[in-house]
């Protein structure tokens, strides 16, 4: 008997149909002998539409009762999934994250995870029954109130219950079969993974794959939990997440897996560029910038600064597009201090990252990318480099087209088309 923590989208539980095929599967997992915990999204959109809900009452509403808001569409469909497993004769409870024992920090939007006691989920457990527990929430201690992960909080929820209860895996079911080489609505030729290493999955999630949340997979890898990403749509084994140690389960004990050059090709068209223009060059100045960028909450991506000819340089660097307006506003408030010209916003950039830990030990990795993005004619505007990945800058309108021509420099096309089940990828 194995304990198995699964985690289905909003995709996965959209209606009453779907939730009945998620209920079967979990009662599938039960039927097989194994202890079941569930962590479950809301349904659909439903949180996109209580976000419009709450801008049409508030156009500013307030973080404590937008999560109070936000925080009951887990709770209707952890709810319905009971009750369709308790209608195929297994017992199923429900519960929210802070009877489950997500504690959290008191951020709300984007609490953070600082503790699980899931009590009253591992007496459940002892007890027979199958466990749904809200997901993408918490409970803080000191201000009493609820809170809500952010963005992906319910594979976080998923991957950080798993954790506390020692789960031999933590199954992410979405609408597609796996992870693959690169998004399959945008290459449809991308091939399904057998396995990737957290590391890889890290730098992926970072730069535009939706399938795994980057918080979730940091927190597996720091806590040891092994991940499948699958479909909640077919039957077939998904790709196994694995962490420094971990073996494939598919494969035999002594097996030794051979990295790939490239692991995958990630698109992200959620940033923007910002160039501070005119920079005085003299020491101190790209603080200045920084610190003024990093005050107004943006997060900065990939940095390039030009070459000095004159006595004065220009600073160009990305940040997610919702956070331009915030940082723009901050530096034009400290023109005259930092002693810059004027400043440039571009909001029509996408970003293309290659990544692979086989790039460690195989050169020659960047002059493909460069030599297939120079052969489709596509223009590049920035560059940034890690250990396993290359990440360039292009226009958004060649994003599209320089993925498909990436992909296939690389050798990375398949010869079926892959299938996203219910269109959205998650």
């Amino acid at each position: 008997m194995a304990l198995i923590v699964q985690k289905y989208g909003g995709s996965s539980v959209a209606d009453a149909e779907s939730i009945k095929r998620v209920a079967k599967r979990v009662v599938d997992t039960r039927r097989a002998g194994h202890d079941v915990v569930v962590a479950v999204s809301a349904m659909g959109d439903t949180t996109d539409e209580l976000l419009d809900l709450a801008n049409e009452v508030a156009p500013i509403p307030a973080p404590r009762e937008l999560d109070m808001l936000l925080s009951s569409g887990e709770r209707i469909s952890m709810a319905l999934l009971a009750m369709a497993i308790h209608s195929m004769g297994f017992e199923a409870r429900s519960f929210t994250g802070s009877q489950a024992g997500m504690i959290t920090d008191s951020q709300h939007g984007a609490a953070r995870i600082v503790d699980v006691t899931p009590v009253r989920l591992r007496e459940a457990l002892d007890e027979g029954a199958i466990v749904i527990v809200a997901g993408f929430q918490g409970f803080n201690r000191d201000t009493r109130d609820i809170t809500t992960l952010g963005r992906g909080g319910s594979d976080t929820t998923a991957v950080a219950l798993a954790a506390a209860l020692s789960a031999d895996v933590c199954e992410i079911y979405s609408d597609v079969d796996g992870i693959f080489t690169s998004d399959p609505r945008i290459i449809p030729t991308a091939q399904k993974l057998d396995h990737i290493s957290s590391e890889e999955m890290l730098e992926l999630a970072a730069n535009g794959a939706k399938v795994l949340y980057i918080r979730a997979v940091e927190y597996a890898r720091r806590h040891g939990v092994l991940i499948h990403a699958r479909s909640t749509f077919s039957s077939s084994e998904g790709t196994y997440v694995l962490g420094e140690g971990m073996k494939n389960p598919r494969e035999a004990e002594e097996a030794e897996m051979e990295e790939p050059i490239v692991a995958g090709v990630a698109t992200d068209f959620s940033q923007a560029k910002i160039t501070v223009a005119g920079v005085p060059d003299v020491p101190g100045k790209a603080a200045e910038i920084f610190k003024i960028v990093a005050k107004s909450g943006a997060n900065v991506d990939m940095i390039v600064q030009n070459v000095s000819a004159t006595g004065r340089t220009d600073i160009s660097f990305t940040v997610p597009k919702a956070d331009a307006a915030g940082a723009l506003k901050s530096l034009a408030a400290e023109q005259n201090e930092v002693g810059f010209s004027n400043l440039v916003h571009d909001d029509q950039i996408g970003k293309l990252s290659v990544v692979g830990a086989g790039m460690r030990t195989h050169s020659g990795v960047s002059a493909i990318l460069f030599e297939a993005l120079s052969a489709g004619g596509i223009n590049i505007e920035m560059i940034s480099t890690s250990e396993i990945r290359i990440s360039v800058v292009l226009r958004d309108s060649d994003l599209a087209e320089a993925a498909r021509t990436v992909h296939t420099a690389y050798g990375l096309d398949g010869e079926i088309e892959a299938t996203v089940h219910a269109g959205t990828g998650r």
